[in-house]
């Protein structure tokens, strides 16, 4: 077996297994969780392109294995002059990982046109049976049951209910409204697609699972975070306690839902980051480390 196959095979079993059974059950994901998203990301991105060379690497003669190789180690990619002089099997194995590559990119385009499609939907609802309030910065929608959520992408815009403007307080409101900024401003609706696409494309992926879980959730504590910039921990605390029971439509994000409990404890309890992340980095220099020796073995020995 060309000895070329092991650094994808490592790298898939790394960031599709391992790395995410890890981080998973870390306590530092939830208290530093825009590292844990920033891990999240990466471990997609790497079982997509190591999912992408697997079968490349199984189809080329070890001459053309070990060139792409070098090219991997040295981040020098082909230029396009080398793409056209690609013989017969190198075109083939290159359309394999194109291939491989197409399907959670599909995945992806799918899963946001379809959000989009929703939200569009709703913004026109919104713009016929809502009204917008410029001290609010958000269109007001005649509804007893508290709730504030947004709509993100080009129909981007913050919701919220006649029942929340009259049971929060301004400071409570401030904080549920920052929330809902923040998810806007961070563009959280393209991880959700992501997670989205990889849990449809490979059900079974421990990366896929439990990232379809995970991901959402640390990204309404990232937005959590993002809020405590402007409003203490009380006002968000409590306002996400008085939007717990509120709803949203699909495709957005709202203030409250039923994590709100997990986060409130969260928000309440004070945390120093410096440890967390201290781990959350150790964590990822463990798992780099781990690859070090099938780098290091493929490059040694050339065929």
């Amino acid at each position: 077996m060309n000895h070329h196959v092991l650094v994808p095979l490592g790298l898939a079993l790394l960031t599709g297994f391992l790395v995410p059974w890890l981080v998973v059950r870390a306590r530092w994901a939830q208290q530093v969780p825009r590292l844990a998203l920033a891990v999240w990301a990466a471990c997609g991105a790497g079982f997509a392109a190591a999912a992408a060379l697997l079968p490349a690497q199984l189809v080329l003669s070890g001459e053309s294995s070990h060139r792409l190789a070098d090219m991997l180690f040295t981040f020098r990619p082909p230029t396009p002059g080398q793409i056209l002089h690609l013989d017969g099997r190198e075109r083939f194995a290159f359309s394999l990982s194109l291939l491989v590559l197409s399907l959670p990119a599909a995945a992806f385009v799918r899963r946001l046109t379809r959000a989009r499609r929703v939200r569009v939907r709703h913004a026109g609802v919104l713009r016929l049976v809502g009204r917008y309030d410029p001290a609010l910065r958000a269109t007001v929608l005649d509804d007893d049951r508290p709730a504030v959520y947004c709509l993100p992408g080009r129909s981007r815009r913050v919701v919220v209910s006649s029942g929340a403007v009259h049971t929060l307080t301004p400071a409570q409101l401030a904080a549920a409204l920052a929330h809902e900024r923040a998810h806007i401003a961070g563009r959280h609706h393209l991880l959700v697609a992501a997670a989205e696409a990889f849990a449809a494309v490979f059900p079974r992926l421990p990366l896929a699972r439990h990232g379809g879980s995970a991901v959402p959730l640390l990204l309404e504590m990232a937005a959590d975070d993002r809020a405590l910039r402007r409003c203490t921990r009380d006002a968000l605390a409590t306002a996400l306690y008085a939007l717990a029971s509120g709803r949203a439509p699909r495709s957005a994000f709202a203030a409250g839902g039923p994590s709100a409990a997990l986060r409130m404890r969260r928000i309440l309890t004070p945390h120093s980051a410096g440890h967390p992340v201290l781990r959350g980095l150790l964590t990822i220099a463990a798992a780099a480390l781990a690859m070090a020796p099938l780098i290091v073995a493929c490059c040694s020995f050339p065929q």
